[in-house]
C-alpha cells in the first residue's frame, strides 16, 4: 500500500449527502476481484450518458478537476452495501483523501486499509473547504496527515483528528498483509518452537 504522508491536489467539490457505494461504483462493475481499471466507472451513472458519452457538467468530467486527488463530500458518504471496490474505484482515478462531515463505518474502515485518508469534520468547515474546491484550478488543498492538518488556497488551516493506529498505517503504508508481515521474526520464532515441540504436527 502506498504511503499517505502530505498531498497536495486539485480538490473536486461534490455536495451531495447520502452518496451509497452503488453511486461510487454501480453493481455491475464488481465481477473483477482486480483493484486497477475501475476508475473510469467511478460514479458511472452521474459521469456518462446511457450512450456512454460524457456528461460535461459533472464535477470529475470538468477539465480543472480531472486529475483531483481530493474530494469534499456531503454527509453520510459511502452508505449503502459494504463493497470494498467503491474504496477501488476512488483510489485508482487518483483520490486520495475524502472529506466529508460523516461516513458510513464499513466504506471508512475500508478507506484506511486501501491507503485512502477520510476525513470527518465539522460541517461549517466541510462548506468552507467546498467553497475553496468550487475555484476549479485553483482548488489546491494540502492535507498533511503528520501534522493532521489542512491548508486551503488561501493559507487558511484546518486539525482534523485521526486515530493514532490508523495514522500509523498510512503514515507507513501497512495494509492488513503489512502489518502481519512486521511480525515476520515473531512468527518464524514461534513456528520454529512449534515445530521443534511437535514434530509431529
Amino acid at each position: 500500500m502506498e504511503k499517505f504522508t502530505k498531498l497536495s491536489g486539485t480538490a473536486a467539490p461534490l455536495p451531495l449527502i447520502n452518496v451509497d457505494t452503488d453511486m461510487i461504483i454501480p453493481k455491475q462493475f464488481l465481477k473483477t476481484i482486480k483493484r486497477e481499471g475501475l476508475g473510469v466507472n467511478l460514479f458511472d451513472e452521474m459521469r456518462y450518458d446511457d450512450n456512454g458519452n460524457e456528461i460535461e457538467d459533472f464535477i470529475l468530467n470538468k477539465p480543472a478537476y480531472r486529475n483531483a486527488e481530493i474530494l469534499v463530500a456531503g454527509d453520510n458518504f459511502g452508505c449503502g452495501s459494504s463493497r470494498e471496490h467503491a474504496p477501488w474505484a476512488l483510489l485508482d482515478f487518483g483520490i486520495r483523501c475524502v472529506i466529508a462531515p460523516s461516513f458510513a463505518d464499513i466504506f471508512f474502515n475500508n478507506c484506511f486499509k486501501n491507503g485512502i485518508l477520510p476525513i470527518v469534520l465539522p460541517q461549517e468547515q466541510v462548506d468552507l473547504l467546498m467553497d475553496d474546491a468550487s475555484r476549479g484550478s485553483n482548488a489546491v488543498i494540502t492535507v498533511d496527515l503528520e501534522n493532521q492538518t489542512i491548508t486551503g488556497p488561501d493559507g487558511g488551516e484546518i486539525k482534523f483528528d485521526v486515530d493514532p493506529f490508523r495514522k500509523h498505517c498510512l503514515l507507513n503504508g501497512l495494509d492488513d498483509i503489512g502489518l502481519t508481515l512486521e511480525k515476520a521474526a515473531a512468527i518464524d520464532t514461534f513456528e520454529a518452537s512449534a515445530s521443534a515441540d511437535r514434530p509431529w504436527v
